[in-house]
């Protein structure tokens, strides 16, 4: 499920006069007219660059380290799991911060907040000293703000490319919205991928995305999530799935979307503006700069301090044209099949961490499939109180009874933890109370796991592409079953339950610790009854296909 804002829309009806009502009337038009006839984004035609991923990652220090190590391990490639949100934060800069040549990122969102500023700034570092950087970003979760980044293409080593643009590119929301309801066929086909590549010799991917929230710094939002660091012959994979991506018809240089061209002039307002917010971040006593400063966790992986993990793996992902690959027009790659076919040979557990559960009739044949051969399934998921996309919940409620019945283990995370054990953050950030899943872990008999951005929803399935690792590794399996453990233990989620009734009925319950005490609650544990009463109403709608 692509990461939707779930935020009140309100509109001051004083401001809609009879002007800019024509003018927005005016728009409809143009948009529907738009909608109906394009197959292609704005901007298709604009001339590209011809570029790739760096050729000979051993002419640079971080390519010669890992090209020695892997010629000693035919097969297999260096991994190491980052479940703290602020981890994931630092090595990201750090591993900018060591780039020599080149510098590729791919993110479904990447937000011009405090951390989005500061790892921008170390782009611009990055590409001063001469790495060349490409960025590819989604255009579908853009927030007023992240605009802004548009201004760092004016610079020479840098490219920006937008997958699948709006033909608006202002802040205002009503304008997208306006514009996705006229051309929805195009526009609600996303790139959900989450990738980062330094000089083609290391990576990190996974579920986070750029922003506050993914680093579990927020007091108002932590999303608990994963990545993996990874070197070796790996990378130069997913180096390719990039270039696939960069290249793709889909992919439209910024310059073809900013009117008038990107220029000198907001490159240097973006750059004030980062250097103003880095100065400020000092003043406020949050010095991100001294703990990229450490080398942790960056400094300690290449030296073995922090341990990799090496294995081999299967990478598997999405075409760019997932669409067309789907209706069988083009030749590419599907993902689910992969993945599906790895749920598919688990013999005795598989575990599985998702914030948005909508498997749909083929993904419950694979549950229903593992149960009669009596492996155990236990999956941890999103509870209503800590969904932050109540459309998904309302989908998956229609699942859960169903899996309950089959005798799989439901567990739904807690928007206050019991503890944070697990949690990938601080004990004092999560009494706040905002905690929420966004991780997409899956334990394969406690031998294999996949981690990428692929949620167990039709969306991820069929809609958005995505990318993801199948590591062969009891080690790091252990790990992240050690993290499904702690995460779905009972101070930090509920158990959910089918309890008799009289009469031989059942009805759900859950089940949770509070206060080191075992309690059960027959009512759906929610922040409010407004929201029990919209998940319910929502979950009338039949559009599990576009969760």
């Amino acid at each position: 499920m692509a990461e939707l804002s779930t935020a009140p829309v309100s509109v001051n009806r004083s401001v809609l006069n009879r002007g800019i009502v024509a003018r927005v009337f005016v728009f409809l038009l143009v948009a529907a007219f738009a909608g109906g006839c394009s197959t292609l984004p704005p901007g298709h035609s604009f001339p590209k660059s011809d570029s790739s991923a760096l050729e000979n990652p051993e002419q640079t220090r971080l390519g010669r380290q890992f090209s020695n190590a892997a010629t000693q391990r035919p097969g297999m490639s260096a991994y190491r799991m980052l479940t703290v949100g602020v981890e994931g934060f630092l090595a990201r800069v750090q591993m900018i911060n060591a780039a020599e040549r080149t510098l590729d990122l791919q993110y479904f969102i990447f937000r011009v907040d405090e951390t989005g500023k500061l790892l921008t700034e170390a782009v611009l570092r990055a590409a001063d000293r001469g790495v060349r950087v490409r960025l590819l970003l989604d255009d579908g979760e853009a927030k007023p703000g992240d605009e802004q980044t548009a201004g760092l293409d004016a610079h020479p080593q840098i490219e920006i490319r937008a997958y699948n643009p709006f033909r608006y590119r202002g802040p205002s929301v009503y304008m997208r919205a306006i514009e996705f309801a006229f051309n929805m066929s195009r526009l609600d086909y996303r790139m959900h991928n989450k990738l980062m590549v330094v000089d083609n010799a290391i990576a990190l991917m996974g579920g986070r995305n750029v922003g506050d929230q993914y680093f579990q710094i927020n007091p108002e939002s932590q999303y608990a999530d994963d990545d993996v660091f990874a070197a070796g012959p790996i990378v130069k994979q997913l180096s390719a799935t990039f270039d696939e991506f960069w290249r793709s018809d889909l992919s439209i240089p910024m310059r073809a979307l900013t009117k008038g061209g990107t220029s000198d002039a907001a490159l240097a307002s973006y750059r004030q503006l980062l250097t103003e917010h880095r100065q400020q971040v000092r003043a406020d006593g949050t010095d991100y700069g001294s703990r990229v400063a450490t080398g942790q966790p960056l400094a300690d992986m290449l030296s073995g301090k922090l341990p990799l993990v090496w294995a081999s793996a299967q990478l598997v992902y999405d075409s760019p044209d997932k669409k067309r690959v789907g209706k069988g027009e083009v030749a590419g790659k599907l993902m689910y099949k992969q993945v599906a076919a790895a749920v598919a040979a688990v013999n005795t557990e598989l575990l599985m961490i998702t914030p948005y559960l909508i498997p749909g009739a083929a993904g419950m044949k694979l549950f229903s499939d593992l149960r009669k051969r009596d492996s155990t399934v236990s999956i941890l998921t999103s509870s209503l109180e800590a969904s932050t996309v109540i459309l998904a919940q309302s989908g998956y409620m229609h699942y859960r009874v169903p899996l309950l019945e089959m005798g799989a283990n439901i567990y739904e995370i807690r928007s206050l933890l019991g503890n944070s054990r697990g949690s990938g953050q601080t004990a004092k950030i999560s009494r706040f109370g905002n905690y929420s899943l966004h991780a997409k872990l899956f334990v394969l008999d406690r031998k294999r796991l996949y981690v990428g951005s692929m949620n167990f929803d039709l969306r991820s399935m069929y809609l958005n592409t995505e990318i993801g690792l199948i590591i062969d590794s009891p080690e790091l399996a252990r790990q992240a079953a050690a993290r499904f453990e702690a995460m779905s233990s009972p101070p930090n989620a509920y158990q959910v339950l089918l309890a008799p009734r009289r009469g031989g009925s059942k009805s759900m319950v859950w089940r949770t610790q509070e206060n080191g005490q075992l309690v059960e609650y027959d009512r759906e544990p929610a922040r409010s009854n407004g929201q029990r009463v919209l998940v319910k109403l929502l979950s009338l709608l039949d559009v599990d296909e576009e969760l």
